[in-house]
């Protein structure tokens, strides 16, 4: 079997495949373009990679006999997981081989920004002697204010603690008990952490939401002088507001190691900069982290092609085929209900119940709960979020995780439910299957009966039960270009409060949602897509 390893990793690693007879192992002496990597995989069963290297979907097309492509690291970004999964191609990470080496590089980063080191450095170098130009700040006593508090943000709080710091912490998704023993001080407004922080420090994923959020109104609330650091993915602090703010003196330095463009272009513009230090994306590279990532994606390769275990996949769960034939539709269907529920509840979670019923029981639930949560905490964790890491991301929220296998008695031979709780409230929906092919359908959504097809673009809203109501949604539909597929209508009692759900072929422009709004016996208008 022809193994590719594509980038560099670790000696370990690579004598862990080559000392299998059955592997032709393939070291490539440097990074290629798509066009000089394409010739080269028609033969190869397996491909290891870092964050160099880009399998693309023409990459993946001209390797036919492709089986695995293990990822030396935690974000997937370079490989085209869609087209992987399409070809029933296993895609493999190392989901916690670097977090202290991030976390390190972080404080490290930290500690030069107060002290000025790698500026005094150059001074010296140049025969200077110049002490008051690099005048710094302690850490002791200073408030640090903690963008993201995943493995990687929990670890830099442990250290900024330990030299006295205080911290402020920002996580929608961070549970009120997590952080009370984690020992940080938790907000839910980021303006208040702008305001109060000297330092701040990004660990969140890049997503929609994320992307582009520290910028210039973000940078104008802050305190003068604040110095920022961002050793997570690049783009979350907008670059050339960045700039702007150095040069004015409204931020008094910044520590980047990651870029919005990688390898960061020779002209940026931040390279003037002296109060800005700057590492090329350093974050996993220590002699610890690169031979724990070259090991573990070893092993799981060479379990994968020599016994079929899966482990560490990031688009199939870790079973055995015919298992996963079993359990493949709750997979789907585990996912829907959890992607829904985020964006129905609070973002902020303390507990998550998933309850097993009827010929449910008989599937091992470990699988189906790590989809519901990867589709549930989606939007906490971003791209970087699948079935292996979903338990630890969890945990690093301080979510408790529940499963209930169930003998209740209900209308449905085999079903699934999901219960979110956040304090005082609870948000849940349950689904099951219809006909012989087995099609999704959710059947309950909080406390109401319902049959939505999960797929989409969901309209959710409660209404009063009246007549014409559907007519006036259809006419509004209408007039905005919008079709609806599919209706779903329940309620508590003739002329009560009622419960409507549409499946939509579009997502209908707020102008649509105004409208809807104005009539008053409609409320608690939600879009959701699935």
């Amino acid at each position: 079997m022809n193994v590719l390893i594509c980038d560099p990793i670790s000696p370990k690693g690579i004598a862990l495949f080559q000392q299998r007879p059955e592997f032709n192992v393939t070291v490539l002496s440097k990074r290629l373009t798509e066009a000089e990597l394409i010739p080269l995989v028609a033969e190869t069963e397996a491909m290891v990679v870092r964050s160099e290297t880009k399998v693309s979907r023409n990459v993946i097309a001209a390797a036919l006999k492709l089986r695995v492509v293990g990822r030396a690291g935690v974000g997937v970004d370079n490989v085209d997981v869609e087209a992987a999964t399409q070809r029933g191609i296993v895609v493999m990470n190392t989901p916690s081989g670097n977090t202290i080496s991030t976390a390190e590089l972080t404080f490290s980063m930290l500690m030069a920004l107060a002290r000025n080191i790698p500026q005094a450095n150059a001074s010296m170098k140049a025969g200077e002697w110049n002490r008051k130009a690099f005048s710094g700040v302690e850490l002791y006593n200073k408030t640090l204010g903690i963008l993201g508090m995943g493995r990687i943000g929990g670890e830099v709080a442990r250290r900024a603690i330990a030299f006295g710091m205080r911290v402020l912490a920002f996580d929608p998704y961070l549970a009120l008990s997590r952080a009370k023993a984690m020992q940080v001080e938790l907000f839910e407004n980021l303006d208040e952490i702008y305001a109060q922080a000297d330092f701040i420090t990004v660990h969140m994923p890049m997503s929609d939401e994320t992307k582009g959020m520290v910028n210039a109104a973000a940078f104008a609330k802050m305190k003068k002088g604040v110095r920022v650091l961002n050793c997570a993915r690049g783009g979350i602090i907008h670059e050339k507001d960045l700039y702007e703010a150095v040069k004015s003196g409204q931020v008094g330095g910044a520590a980047l190691d990651v870029y919005e463009t990688e390898p960061l272009p020779k002209d940026s513009p931040l390279r003037e900069l002296p109060q800005v230090i700057m590492t090329p994306h350093l974050g996993a590279s220590t002699e610890e982290a690169q031979e724990n990532v070259g090991i573990e994606v070893a092993e799981a390769i060479t379990d994968y092609l020599l016994n079929g275990a899966v482990r560490n996949a990031v688009n199939m769960p870790n079973l055995d085929a015919k298992t996963y034939a079993l359990v493949k539709p709750y997979l789907n269907l585990g996912e829907k209900l959890g992607r829904l529920l985020a964006q129905l509840a609070p973002k902020r979670n303390d507990r998550i119940v998933i309850t097993y019923g009827g010929r449910a029981n008989e599937v091992p639930s470990d699988p189906v709960t790590r989809f519901v949560l990867k589709g549930f905490l989606e939007s906490a964790g971003g791209k970087d979020v699948n079935q292996v890491n979903v338990r630890a991301l969890a945990q690093s929220l301080g979510v408790l995780i529940e499963e209930i296998k169930s003998n209740e008695e209900t209308d449905f031979n085999e079903w699934l439910h999901v219960a979110v709780y956040g304090g005082e409230q609870r948000v849940s929906a349950g689904g099951t299957f219809f006909g012989r092919n087995h099609q999704p359908r959710i059947v309950r959504l909080n406390r109401q009966s319902v049959e939505i097809v999960p797929e989409g673009i969901l309209l959710l809203l409660s209404n009063k039960d009246r007549p014409g109501i559907v007519g006036h949604l259809g006419t509004l539909m209408a007039k905005y270009q919008v079709n609806i597929a599919s209706m779903s209508l329940s309620r508590d009692q003739a002329g009560g409060q009622a419960l409507t759900v549409l499946n939509l072929d579009s997502v209908p422009p707020a102008a649509l949602l105004a409208e809807i709004q104005k009539d008053p016996d409609i409320s608690n208008i939600r879009v959701a897509k699935l």
